[in-house]
C-alpha cells in the first residue's frame, strides 16, 4: 500500500470509532502525563522545580520510576489500535492489557530499556545511524503483541527484519502528519485528541501491511 492508502485504511477503521479513540487519548494523557505529575507534586510536597530549586537525584529517580510504571499504558494504547484496524473487538479495558500479566509487564519494561540502550549507543556514533536504528526497532512492541512468548531480543530482531526495506516509508508516513501536528498545536493541543488516534491507527495499519508482505515473501521463497 502507498502511504495515502495506509492512512485511508486507518480512517476507514476509525469510522464510528472516533469517540472511542478520543476517549482512549484522554485516558492516555491522564495516566502518562497528568497523573505522574500530580503524584510527583504531592509526594515532593511542591518542592524542586515547582519553587525554582534544582531537583535532587532522588526526585529524578522517583519520577523515572513513576513514568516507567505507567509507560506500558502507551503500549496497550497502540495494541488497541492494532486490534481496531484488524476489526477485532475493542474495549477501553484492553488499553491496560500489559498490566494483566506480570510477565508481559516486565517484558515491556525490559524491551523499552534495551531498545533505548541500543538506540542511544547507535546515536553516540552518529545521529543518522541512531535514527535509522530507531526506525528499525519501531515495530518491536507490535511484534510482542502478536508473539507473547517471544524473547525481548527476538522481538527486536523480528522488528528489524520487518522494517528491512520499509524504514524510509515509515519515516515518510510519520512525516506526512506534520501539517496536522502544526494544526493540533495551533488549536491549543485540542486537535491531538483526534490526531493521536489517526496516527496510531495509521502506524498499526503500516505494521499489519509489512507483516503480511514479509510473510508472503517468506512463503514464496
Amino acid at each position: 500500500m502507498s502511504i495515502g492508502e495506509i492512512k485511508k485504511e486507518a480512517r476507514v477503521a476509525l469510522e464510528n470509532k472516533w469517540g472511542f479513540g478520543v476517549l482512549l487519548t484522554i485516558l492516555l494523557g491522564f495516566f502518562t502525563f497528568f497523573l505522574p505529575n500530580l503524584i510527583d507534586f504531592f509526594v515532593l510536597g511542591g518542592k524542586d522545580e515547582f519553587n525554582g530549586a534544582e531537583r535532587s537525584l532522588s526526585a529524578y529517580i522517583f519520577s523515572w520510576i513513576i513514568n516507567g510504571i505507567v509507560y506500558p499504558i502507551t503500549i496497550g494504547f497502540s495494541w488497541v489500535f492494532l486490534s481496531l484496524i484488524r476489526r477485532e473487538p475493542q474495549e477501553v479495558k484492553n488499553m491496560f492489557q500489559p498490566f494483566l500479566d506480570i510477565g508481559t509487564f516486565l517484558k515491556i519494561i525490559g524491551t523499552t530499556i534495551l531498545v533505548w540502550i541500543f538506540t542511544v549507543l547507535w546515536t553516540l556514533l552518529l545521529i543518522v545511524p541512531g535514527i535509522i536504528k530507531g526506525l528499525a526497532y519501531s515495530q518491536t512492541f507490535y511484534v510482542l503483541k502478536d508473539n507473547p512468548g517471544i524473547s525481548i531480543t527476538g522481538a527486536i530482531t523480528e522488528s528489524r527484519r520487518l522494517m528491512d526495506g520499509y524504514k524510509w516509508k515509515y519515516f515518510l508516513l510519520q512525516l506526512s502528519f506534520i501539517g496536522w501536528v502544526i494544526l493540533a498545536v495551533v488549536t491549543l493541543f485540542i486537535g491531538f485528541l483526534w490526531l493521536t488516534p489517526y496516527m496510531s491507527a495509521s502506524s498499526a495499519e503500516f505494521y499489519n501491511e509489512i507483516r503480511q508482505a514479509k510473510n508472503k515473501d517468506s512463503l514464496e521463497a
